[in-house]
């Protein structure tokens, strides 16, 4: 089986800006004092995590909120890099990582369809065929041509996983959105991840739904305080994590 993504020794850290109390006059009479202070705060997202993830594998990053799940995703994804060691990803990366991310707000949905798609790495030509399959996925009827920027967090969901699962991802990226829309929606989402799954795509979910992640996952990557706590298959990490967070 063939890597898909190899994390080694990942640390990424954030620098901790504070809101200039003294004046700016003492700002630029300390400027070097100033300057080295901000360089010394930062914030630790993740720090030296290591872990590969084979091609066709489906993997829940699990967490409490700020552990350090979406920076990962980020890493993944190229959006952000590391301040020490090294990503690796072999395959084309399909994010869906916020609502709306990506999306134009005075464009349709049909013209952010177009302009997503070529971004994505298609061309016009791929896009045109088919982005009649997208419309029909999203459900969204006549909204499809009016500006996003009149979307609800629903609407923008459909939209966006929509796009992503028609142009054939190799490697998947879902950050919650699989818990926003109705409950037909979801089940038509999960529907198609269990599809993707099939056919060999690399799926990476971040989640706080245990059920999507036992119905989906092989593995969990459960961090705290920025490390990984534990990685293993779903039915050993998933009912541990579920206990020590319930």
């Amino acid at each position: 089986m063939k890597t898909a993504i190899v994390f080694e020794n990942v640390t990424k850290s954030y620098p901790i800006y504070h809101h200039i109390t003294s004046g700016f006059k003492n700002l630029l009479l300390n400027l070097p004092k100033a300057l080295r202070e901000m360089k010394s705060q930062s914030f630790t997202a993740i720090e030296a995590i290591s872990f590969s993830i084979q091609k066709g594998e489906t993997v829940a990053f699990l967490g409490k909120n700020g552990a350090g799940k979406s920076t990962t995703l980020g890493l993944i994804a190229g959006v952000i890099r590391p301040n020490e060691g090294q990503v690796n990803i072999l395959g084309r990366v399909s994010p869906l990582l916020e609502l709306g991310g990506g999306f134009h707000g005075d464009l349709t949905g049909i013209e952010n369809i177009q302009l997503n798609g070529v971004l994505l790495g298609l061309s016009r030509k791929q896009v045109a065929e088919k982005i009649n399959s997208i419309v029909e996925f999203s459900e969204l009827g006549d909204f499809i041509n009016q500006p996003v920027r009149t979307y609800s967090s629903g609407m923008m969901a459909r939209l966006g996983f929509s796009v992503v699962a028609h142009l054939d991802p190799e490697i998947l990226l879902i950050d919650e959105v699989l818990a926003v829309g109705d409950a037909g929606f979801q089940r038509k989402c999960v529907a198609k991840m269990q599809e993707f799954k099939q056919q060999g795509v690399t799926i990476i979910l971040v989640t706080h739904s245990s059920a999507d992640v036992e119905r989906l996952c092989d593995r969990v990557i459960w961090i705290e305080n920025h490390r990984i706590k534990m990685d293993g298959p779903t039915q050993q990490v998933l009912p541990i994590y579920n206990s020590s967070n319930g």
